[in-house]
């Protein structure tokens, strides 16, 4: 692809497209984007299929959710829970007050705050994420998928519903697809890193419903699959896809230049369970990754239908508090 993944003049071409001028401001936008050009590839592919001047607003919102995490669960870290409890909280509240007074000195957060103001974006999704991100460090296991689900609309689905306002919904449904789809994504890496997530102390997939299939956490810490968790592991497959198949009509809710980003992401992302699925449900030793050759097979055409979305329908006024 023509723009590269970690070229800062082309950073420089999609600030000036967004019209982001402050200096300052333009530094916190590309430190959240090495972020997600670092940690998040796949994701950071989609986000190349948007209009330029759409893509520092997405960057910032996942370095906002990169940081966060990395408080919560960087290995090396030193700190006990209880500390990154406190520095999460310390954090994020000060990331909430400068929200509301629209600024903030922040190297990361001064492009979110930025961003949250442009389009927008509901303060509650913000509060709901940081209530997931301090529930990693005090809950260990989920006993249902009700109780399951309150951590993932934290720390997922408002990924989606902040999304919506920039890549401009046609309908109001679309926030109820954006929903859907962040949950997928959500379990389908938990599907991915039961092992990872062994190492953390935590299970995150409902204990009833591995009950149902005779598996116990206790099975799972064996890192052992056997026939009872492959059985468990596919009935969590079908929920990603079928979550993924309940959001597709969403991406025709989103303006022409938006809906090829979502729809690539869709695929790719969700496309993480076939590959668990192709590995034999071996969580433990091997880690589901989507092929480099299905991930240009899926980003190739959607470039050339974005290129052409882009030139049908060209950018007007790309400030939305204007």
């Amino acid at each position: 692809m023509a723009d590269g993944w970690q070229d800062s003049r082309v950073s420089d071409r999609e600030l000036d497209a967004a019209g982001i001028r402050d200096p300052y401001l333009r530094e916190s936008y590309e430190r959240c984007r090495e972020l997600n050009a670092a940690h998040g590839k796949t994701y950071y592919l989609a986000t190349l299929l948007l209009p330029p001047e759409k893509r520092p607003y997405v960057h910032a919102l996942y370095g906002f959710a990169r940081y966060a995490d990395e408080i919560v669960d960087d290995l090396q870290s030193t700190l006990s829970d209880a500390e990154k409890e406190h520095l999460l909280r310390s954090w994020g509240d000060a990331f909430l007050a400068d929200v509301e007074r629209g600024w903030s000195d922040d190297p990361i957060c001064m492009a979110v705050v930025d961003t949250v103001g442009r389009w927008g974006i509901p303060r509650e999704h913000f509060e709901a994420f940081l209530h997931s991100m301090a529930m990693d460090l005090t809950v260990r296991e989920y006993r249902t998928y009700a109780d399951l689900y309150e951590y993932v609309y934290g720390s997922a689905a408002v990924i989606g519903l902040q999304m919506v306002p920039i890549l401009e919904p046609t309908s109001p449904e679309a926030y109820d697809r954006a929903t859907d789809l962040g949950v997928a994504f959500q379990l389908a890496n938990f599907i991915r890193d039961v092992g990872e997530d062994l190492d953390r102390g935590r299970v995150y997939l409902p204990l009833d419903e591995l009950a149902t299939f005779g598996v116990t956490r206790s099975a799972l810490e064996q890192r052992v699959v056997t026939p009872a968790i492959q059985a468990a592991l596919e009935f969590q497959v079908h929920r990603v896809r079928d979550l993924a198949e309940r959001s597709r009509p969403g991406v025709e809710m989103l303006t022409p230049t938006s809906r090829d980003c979502i729809d690539a992401a869709r695929v790719l992302y969700c496309g993480i369970v076939d590959e668990v699925e192709r590995n034999d449900y071996d969580v433990f030793t091997k880690r589901a990754k989507v092929p480099m050759m299905k991930r240009l097979a899926v980003a190739g055409p959607a470039w050339r239908r974005a290129r052409r979305a882009r030139r049908l329908h060209p950018a007007t006024n790309m400030d939305p508090t204007d």
